[in-house]
């Protein structure tokens, strides 16, 4: 397995320097074609006009992001330039969650950026929340003020769950060219230890079968929440990014009482590979 088309989404109004480097430096390292893509669409005002006025702002407002989203692409390539013809910009006047969405059907892993804990505006940002749930690709997540893609060293935190065991598997390809992996599990306030050490130790064997190196352990949380013990872990290992499955609970709770994936998408310091 390999990554052979890397796709990037760009956003308005938000900083894209971050994600493209990585995008463009995940492309190089496996020779893969770079696919930008953005969208937006006309939000209306909650107090709407109508008859021509309404037609006239409509066209306006759709002019301005027609040429806001022809900006992202002129970054883009400035930004891809080196590339050849291996480079390919899509853009719509679309929700852009659904637009990205629909585009990864041409890709093996999407490039997104970060973002605050706020609630983001669905018009002009495809969230990497929605993005994670709707590509049916694994999404690289790029907080901002990243240089490169640091894989000296890293980390999956894993949990016996569906997504994150296709977060493991789709992070193969970045796995094989780290220096060093470690798996760690945190296990339940009321989790057998030994269970736990059997699950994290199977995974190492199955990525040593796969050509991966990796360091199995157990830590306990040590009266902390799982996203800031993990957030330690990183820290003491110098992870430079954190491969994990998204939501192994359901979203709804996550959004509502915190967890792990949206620590991750909102405050990681660190690039960040989920699946769900």
């Amino acid at each position: 397995m390999t990554y052979a088309t890397v796709m990037v989404s760009l956003a308005l109004g938000q900083p894209n320097d971050a994600r493209l480097q990585v995008a463009g430096e995940l492309a190089e390292r496996f020779e893969a074609a770079i696919v930008g893509v953005a969208a937006a669409r006309f939000a209306p005002p909650l107090y709407f006009t109508d008859g021509i006025a309404a037609q006239r702002l409509i066209d306006q407002e759709e002019t301005s992001i027609k040429g806001r989203l022809a900006g992202l692409e002129t970054q883009f390539r400035a930004a891809t330039k080196a590339r050849g013809g291996r480079v390919e910009w899509r853009s719509a006047t679309d929700f852009p969650a659904r637009f990205v969405a629909a585009q990864a059907r041409c890709a093996d892993i999407v490039v997104s950026g970060g973002q605050s804990p706020a609630f983001s505006d669905s018009f002009a940002l495809a969230s990497p929340k929605d993005l994670v749930m709707q590509a049916g690709r694994p999404l690289l997540v790029v907080p901002d003020g990243i240089k490169w893609l640091d894989l000296r060293s890293v980390l999956v935190a894993w949990k016996d769950t569906p997504e994150a065991r296709r977060a493991v598997a789709d992070a193969l390809p970045m796995l094989r060219k780290a220096k060093d992996v470690t798996i760690v599990e945190i296990p339940e306030a009321d989790g057998d230890h030994a269970v736990v050490a059997e699950r994290v130790s199977d995974v190492a064997a199955w990525l040593a079968r796969h050509g991966v190196t990796a360091t199995a352990r157990v830590v306990e949380a040590a009266n902390e929440t799982a996203d800031v013990r993990l957030e330690g872990i990183a820290g003491d290992v110098g992870a430079g990014l954190i491969v994990a499955g998204a939501y192994g609970h359901s979203r709804f709770s996550e959004l509502i009482l915190g967890g792990v994936t949206e620590y991750l998408v909102t405050q990681s310091a660190r690039c960040v590979l989920l699946s769900h």
